[in-house]
């Protein structure tokens, strides 16, 4: 059915919505694709699903080339298996609950792998069942404490997400491989710049696993890259750790007055002119910083904790929550407040140490205190630092680590900055902004225990059956879309994405115009092309251009004042070119345009992938090998 602006349920607006910080959320306001229900919650409109449709078939089409089938959860979820699996308390408040009117607990699904897993578990028993991939898009419900940026933070979302089942881990490898490129594929035929970088699991679980980044200043996550080809979340980033030193020869430990000392600043200026080295001067680097930090645990338990680093390093809060490394689950991680200090009067702000008798050699924290004390994976032994003496006004210096003091563990909490090296000595690293638009996950076996999902192997014994996670943001990744193709006046969708083929405007009041603009759109449609038709009677040409720039498809048909002369003109906003062209010609070259687009499209994903040919092989001998064991251990049975 031919879309027309006469009757489309779209209205274009020229203000941008109150609060809008990114160009996606203006401009998909402003052309009438969604529309704001509450804060992080959109409402679709035609011309929006549209291009929401497309992008989803792509995905569709990509699991399917995968191997993986298509299942559909509701989103209304018992809460029963997230209690089994930990994500209960784990996902903490960003976890929508709500009751049954028999008091019974629910959820809204914030992702499905507890269901997923229980699917199968009602319908496979035997390793001859598997692999099994299968996936849904569907709707994710997250209560973010800040929805922002439209569609790339919200609080319902759409997701895709797929989950693979195999015996082993060496069937989960070439499972996660096989997703690795149909993720790759995916975002090369959206036309997306996309970048695989190491990730951490976070609330998830398991082992391996990569986030896709959008490269975007608008984004919200962090990430490095190496001109070597290392790329990973800052959260997953490892410090290069040093050998530990000899501090045979090191002088001892000694306290001293630094008064008027509370910054890194103030104390190195004071080190140096009161308290000098042998053999050079001290610098931000040789002082430990102390930072107390407050940890608020899924279960709304609040832990103060202090973060020892080299002065010239601030604590990165996101990163440091993110690592893993401050217990299971997601927590969130601030600075103490005022009151948590209050709490702790041992932790003498701007002079905290780690806690050192010099008389007795207490180590740790727990001299003074019952605070965690974590340090910086370079804070290594035979190590000199000044650092808080636990008292106002007096720092200890040449205080060696492993001699002087230990920690409670060690956490990647220090900002990474310009110019660290690689982990794997690829090179510096250098920072970006980017959004993540997908996930995939080595889950391992966490959620098959915790759920009790086991097959029968060839022999007959029970086995545990080892899953991936792979997950990608539809209503993000169209986010991101539009984010990479605007202009000042409008959107610009690739021409395989926008939510017609082709845009026709009726630019005049004639019945010929009019006329020719409907014959022209019945043979594009009749070609199998999708038209917008602008057929609307009192409006202005220069509305109805206003109004096609910023829609944003990018084959504009303008039927004017030329068609007296048998012509008419063709826009490609992708381009900048116009063009008059015979009103008897048209319609072959512009189905010629279409055709050739959505056949770039399909060649993009196929360059994309083809320097993932040895990947491709490595599946195919991991499957070969897979189904050579498996052939021999049901010989084996017999």
């Amino acid at each position: 059915m031919t879309l027309r602006m006469s009757s489309l349920f779209v209205r274009t607006q020229k203000e941008d919505p109150v609060g809008a910080e990114v160009a996606s959320h203006r401009l998909l306001h402003r052309a009438g694709y969604i529309r704001r229900s509450a804060p992080g919650i959109y409402t679709w409109l035609p011309l929006g699903l549209q291009v929401l449709g497309k992008i989803e078939a792509i995905v569709r089409e990509e699991m399917a080339r995968a191997g993986s089938q298509e299942v559909h959860f509701p989103g209304l979820l018992p809460a029963d298996p997230y209690r089994k699996s930990g994500r209960w308390e784990a996902f903490g408040p960003d976890l929508f609950h709500l009751k049954d009117r028999k008091d019974n607990d629910y959820i809204l699904a914030p992702t499905h792998e507890e269901v997923f897993t229980l699917l199968v578990k009602d319908l496979y028993s035997s390793y001859k069942d598997l692999p099994l991939s299968i996936y849904q898009v569907q709707n994710k419900y997250r209560d973010e404490a800040r929805p922002r940026a439209g569609l790339l933070r919200g609080r319902e979302f759409i997701m895709k997400d797929a989950y693979s089942f195999d015996i082993d881990d060496a069937g989960l490898d070439a499972s996660y491989e096989r997703m690795r490129v149909a993720y790759q594929r995916t975002f090369a035929r959206l036309g997306l710049p996309c970048l695989p970088v190491k990730a951490t699991p976070g609330a998830m679980g398991g082992s391996g696993t990569e986030e896709f980044i959008y490269p975007s200043e608008v984004g919200e996550d962090t990430f490095v890259r190496s001109s070597g080809g290392y790329a990973a979340n800052v959260e997953a980033v490892t410090s290069i750790v040093p050998e530990p030193i000899d501090y045979s020869l090191s002088p001892a430990a000694h306290v001293e007055d630094t008064p008027d000392t509370p910054t890194i600043e103030t104390l190195v200026a004071a080190a140096n002119a009161d308290h000098p080295r042998e053999d050079r001067a001290w610098t931000a680097a040789d002082t430990l910083k102390n930072v107390v930090c407050a940890v608020t645990h899924p279960d709304g338990t609040r832990e103060i904790i202090v973060i020892g680093l080299p002065g010239d390093r601030e604590v990165d809060l996101d990163r440091a929550a993110g690592t893993g490394m401050l217990g299971n689950g997601e927590v969130e991680l601030e600075a103490a407040t005022s009151e948590d200090l209050a709490a702790h009067p041992e932790l003498i702000r701007g002079y905290i140490g780690p806690g050192v008798d010099l008389d007795d050699q207490v180590l740790g924290l727990e001299g003074t205190s019952k605070v965690r004390f974590l340090l910086d994976p370079r804070v290594v032994d035979g190590t000199r630092w000044i650092t808080g003496a636990n008292e106002p006004g007096r720092h200890v210096f040449d205080l060696v680590a492993g001699r002087d003091f230990a920690a409670d563990g060690t956490i990647e909490a220090a900002e990474v900055v310009l110019g660290d090296p690689a982990p794997d000595g690829s090179g510096p690293l250098e920072l970006a902004r980017g959004v993540e638009i997908g996930q995939i996950f080595k889950l391992g076996r966490k959620y098959a225990d915790s759920l009790d999902l086991k097959v029968l192997d060839a022999n007959g014994k029970a086995t545990t059956v080892t899953m991936g996670s792979y997950g990608l943001g539809v209503t993000r990744v169209m986010a991101c879309i539009a984010e990479e193709y605007h202009s000042e006046s409008g959107l610009l969708w690739p021409q395989h994405l926008a939510p017609a083929d082709v845009h026709i405007i009726a630019a005049g009041k004639g019945d010929d115009i009019a006329e020719a603009a409907e014959k022209m759109t019945a043979e594009l449609e009749a070609e199998g092309i999708t038209v917008l038709l602008d057929d609307r009677n009192k409006v202005s040409p220069g509305f109805k251009f206003a109004d096609a720039e910023l829609i944003g498809i990018p084959t504009v048909i303008v039927v004017g004042r030329g068609l007296a002369e048998g012509k008419v003109e063709v826009r490609n906003r992708l381009s900048d070119e116009k063009s008059d062209q015979p009103v008897a010609e048209v319609v072959a070259s512009t189905v010629a345009t279409i055709r050739a687009a959505y056949a770039t499209a399909d060649a993009a994903a196929d360059a994309a992938i083809a320097e993932g040919a040895a990947a491709d092989a490595a599946i195919a001998d991991d499957a070969e090998l897979t189904e050579s064991i498996r052939a021999d251990s049901s010989a084996s049975a017999r």
